[in-house]
């Protein structure tokens, strides 16, 4: 069991919190209470964190019980977290907040541990809420990571709204509403449902006008809807003549209900329906960015695939923007805390936090510019908060002081306050090639700008008066009259805003390889590089291209991606990284490849990175996610192509080996017979009775047979003639059948090849002892899975073979230092190591050996197949399973490190960062580069 689970069960939540979340000592005194009943209750500060505070109580009352203890906290702590116990089990307990109208209604929400049981939930829990070691989180980001660690309630609600979302898509589906209008429509009622739970106007005022106004049939859904939406988008000087149940609708305006459309009377009972289940959860507590999981799961994963749409958790958003920008702004925030000049940092920061300009040119549904707008409003609100307070400090304690004292703002409709928001959502673009999206991300930025504002309420007493609508984010996207207007690759960028340094530029475009592309998107691709040759790039890198080029003017904007990781493998790094370094950028930060997660169902399944760029200096930072699934930072001085602290040197593509002591490698024979001339082991034990073809049955081995130690046959009749073959009724048969499959095909070449039925279509087998290399080998393997074979075992072409007659390679490649090469520069099978020759193996910078260098390295290699073979029966992929791998096979490898890395210049305790820089450091020496 966990740690921390332990800690939690022996109820030692001080040092839970202390040492292991890394929070800060209790500064609250125990407080008591009486339940009603008589019962005393009493509740312990074990640990807090700038105002946010832990409690326990050592007992577990019933809920009445457990309500009032809560409540007798919350007059001493706003924020809490309470844990109850008893011997056996333990409640923990985190009070969830609504805005109602001018109050705040708080519920408590309830999670259950049973000592003694898994509890994974309750681990995912606590790693949420602990905090970084490289830096100081502010009050705002540990509130958001409590809520997501411990409210249920709104994580339930989310999901549920997803499945109903769906059903308000399948029934405009099945009432023949096209794609445009359906787009249209759900947004407005995403905004009307939304609007029902957040104060815009009356309490289910949309809700009430569904049930009252529409007849329970839905005959007449489609003209209520259409009037309704007019309706909305009417200012109030031009309504006349009103139908009472639109009368307490307000005019919205900011585009949402601009559009015309004109549902058709098929839209009925069905739609009817899906709006009223639909308007049963609390939309207040959904977070407008999950919108985008919620529209990925009612898309079908054809059309996903067909625009390469692979929609963004929340944390994996955060990754991106935090080191992007975010984290400098907040340690701007906690700088000025205590600075004599405070005040005026404060309002220096928030005029900046207004100055910057976020683009997210891939947007979605717009879960990149929803968060980046939520955390650049909730740091706003830290400021304004900060000012409040060192205003009641001066004994300035009205809210009308606060303003005399710093100044008022008047916004667009002429509304006075100083508390009015500076961050605002015109300076908020996104660019989406399909328009249902965007309509969506429209939609959620006005529903998180309403959400901030609520939670401003809430904090500061005021919140500014949003209807009727003033500004609104921009999205370009495509419509059936401008099919191009949302394609970023084609658009110029300029359309939306001039770039400056308080640019910002963030998402997560598609990913298609050569393959997935259409010709469309190939030229598409072309046009974004300006180049015809873009056959190996990703489509993905489109989108560095055309954000360079749009930046070009700055020296202080920014831009990241989260990305297929093949970006920073094998030939991409060539093609993509010389043109932006050669342009002034570098890289900021990294993530290396990491698994993708998905809020959605039915979630893509890719590996990704995120890199990001700027033209700054200071230290580059990385998240190694090699070994640690939620790594901490390291910052280097730089990172290269293969996000890597090292010489920052290009690896291409070369057709013979850099290294005059490496030979070639090749693809081993491939049979290219229909399955005629590859025997299994029940066939095998059948050719016994058949001397003629039992001499020339060879093992046969692929990457199967290699790393999982199955067995496999073939037959092998190089320089056999047709007398002997016909000699053998089996021979015969099998050649026959070779024969007429290699007839049968549609290629030219296969057609030759039924001339020689008896050979393997093609023919590449050593004739000395070599080296077999499988083409995948797993990401959990610590070395390369191969093997030595003589030349009676047939080389599948599932395999790389390289002649190897003294065992020298198999020294080499079975060590750390190949194995880390082929990590850090090779391309990758998802995750899996793909080996190449190309690039991989040709590449491998090993500088002249002496002789007695080279038999160190045979005798080592000897001594790990000495230490296989004392474990006979197991695969390779059971040895080298790295939770299992035999004490002495460990040792032997070991022991080779010893001798190989020397051969690198590496010298001192082994690391792979340092095996890495070694490496580098070689092929730059090799290639004058």
């Amino acid at each position: 069991m966990s740690e921390l689970l332990n800690l939690a069960e022996s109820n030692d939540y001080q040092t839970l919190f202390l040492r292991h979340l890394r929070w800060s000592k209790p500064d609250l005194q125990t407080i008591s209470t009486n339940n009603g009943n008589g019962q005393s209750l009493t509740a312990k500060n074990v640990s807090s964190y700038k105002g946010l505070r832990v409690w326990v109580c050592s007992e577990l009352p019933d809920s009445d019980g457990q309500a009032a203890l809560d409540r007798a906290i919350a007059a001493k702590s706003t924020d809490r977290l309470v844990i109850f116990h008893n011997e056996h089990q333990q409640v923990w307990r985190w009070p969830v907040r609504t805005v109602q109208g001018t109050s705040v209604v708080y519920r408590l929400s309830s999670h259950r541990h049973v000592n003694g049981q898994s509890n994974p939930k309750l681990l995912k829990r606590l790693e949420t809420i602990t905090l970084p070691i490289a830096r100081e989180l502010g009050v705002t980001d540990v509130l958001e990571r409590l809520r997501q660690a411990f409210d249920v309630e709104t994580e339930r609600e989310t999901k549920r709204a997803s499945k109903l979302m769906a059903a308000m898509f399948d029934a405009l589906t099945k009432a023949n509403v096209n794609e445009h209008e359906t787009s249209v429509t759900l947004a407005r009622s995403l905004f009307l449902m939304f609007g029902d739970d957040t104060d815009m106007w009356d309490k289910n005022l949309f809700q009430e006008f569904i049930i009252n106004h529409t007849r329970s049939d839905g005959s007449d859904i489609a003209g209520k809807l259409n009037d309704l939406f007019v309706h909305l988008d009417t200012p109030d000087v031009n309504r006349s003549g009103l139908d009472p149940a639109l009368a307490n609708f307000p005019y919205v305006n900011g585009g949402v209900f601009a559009e015309p459309i004109d549902l058709p009377d098929t839209v009925g009972k069905a739609f009817r329906d899906a709006i009223l289940e639909a308007s049963k959860p609390d939309w207040s507590d959904i977070s407008p960015a999950i919108f985008g999981s919620m529209f990925q799961s009612v898309r079908d994963a054809k059309t996903r695939r067909e625009y390469g749409e692979h929609y963004t958790s929340e944390r994996d958003i955060l990754r991106t923007l935090e080191p992007l920008f975010l984290d400098e702004f907040r340690e701007r925030f906690t700088g000025t805390i205590g600075h004599r000049e405070e005040s005026a940092k404060l309002e220096k920061l928030r005029e900046d936090l207004a100055k910057v300009k976020f683009l997210d040119p891939a947007c979605g549904c717009g879960n990149f510019i929803v968060i980046a707008y939520r955390e650049l409003r909730m740091l706003e609100i830290d400021i304004l908060e900060r000012l409040k307070a060192l205003e009641h400090r001066r004994g300035n304690e009205a809210g009308s002081q606060l303003e005399v004292h710093l100044g008022i703002d008047t916004d667009a409709l002429g509304r006075r306050s100083f508390l009015s928001p500076k961050v605002s959502l015109e300076n908020f673009f996104g660019i989406e090639i399909d328009e249902w999206p965007a309509r969506i991300a429209e939609t959620a930025m006005f529903l998180i700008e309403r959400q901030c504002d609520m939670r401003m309420l809430d904090r500061l007493g005021w919140a500014p008066t949003r209807l009727p609508i003033a500004r609104a984010a921009t999205i370009a996207t495509s419509t059936p009259d401008d099919p191009s207007g949302g394609n970023a690759l084609r658009i110029d960028w300029t359309i939306l805003f001039t770039a400056d340094d308080h640019t910002v530029i963030a998402g997560n475009p598609p990913y298609l390889g050569h393959a997935s592309r259409t010709p469309e998107q190939g030229r598409d691709l072309s046009s974004a590089w300006k180049s015809a040759n873009v056959a190996h790039l990703d489509f993905v890198t489109g989108w560095h291209a055309v954000a360079a080029h749009f930046l070009r003017q700055t020296s202080k904007a920014r831009f990241a991606f989260v990305t297929t990781n093949s970006i920073v493998q094998g030939e991409q790094p060539g093609l993509l990284f010389p043109h932006l370094f050669d342009q002034g950028w570098r890289i900021r930060f990294a993530h290396n490849t990491f698994p993708w997660e998905s809020e959605a169902s039915g979630k893509a399944a890719v590996h990704c990175v995120i890199v990001g760029f700027d033209r700054e200096h200071g230290p580059a930072r990385l998240w190694d996610h090699a070994t640690n699934s939620n790594p901490a930072e390291k910052q280097f001085s730089s990172l290269n192509a293969y996000l890597v602290p090292a010489r920052n040197v290009i690896i291409t593509k070369r057709s013979s080996p850099l290294s005059p002591r490496l030979p070639k490698v090749a693809f081993g024979s491939m049979p290219n017979d229909g399955g005629a001339l590859v025997i299994t082991p029940e066939v095998n034990q059948s050719i016994e009775s058949d001397d003629a073809a039992l001499g020339f049955v060879r093992p046969f081995r692929g990457a199967e047979e290699l790393v999982n130690g199955k067995e496999r046959y073939c037959l092998w009749l190089v320089n056999v003639g047709p007398t002997v073959i016909s000699s053998s009724a089996l021979l015969t048969e099998r050649v026959s059948q070779v024969r007429i499959t290699r007839s049968a095909s549609t290629r030219l070449s296969t057609q030759r090849l039924a001339e020689t039925p008896h050979l393997f279509g093609e023919i590449r087998q050593p004739s000395v002892p070599y080296l077999c290399i499988p083409r995948v080998v797993s990401e959990n393997r610590q070395y390369f899975t191969t093997a030595r074979f003589g030349p009676e075992v047939i080389a599948s072409d599932a395999v790389f073979t390289a002649p190897d007659e003294d065992g020298f390679l198999f020294g080499l490649i079975s060590s750390s230092m190949f194995i880390t090469w082929q990590k850090t520069i090779g391309g990758r099978l998802k995750s899996d190591y793909r080996f190449s020759s190309t690039i991989v193996w040709n590449n491998f910078p090993l500088k002249l050996v002496t002789p007695e260098q080279r038999q160190a390295v045979i005798d080592a290699g000897t001594i790990v197949l000495a230490a296989r073979g004392n474990h006979p029966g197991l695969s390779l992929a059971k040895l080298y399973d790295p939770n299992k791998t035999p004490a002495d096979l460990q040792e032997a490898h070991d022991c080779l490190d010893e001798v190989v890395d020397p051969l690198f210049g590496l010298d001192g305790e082994p690391s792979e960062e340092r095996r890495q820089q070694c490496l580098f450091d070689r092929y730059a020496e090799l290639t004058g580069q």
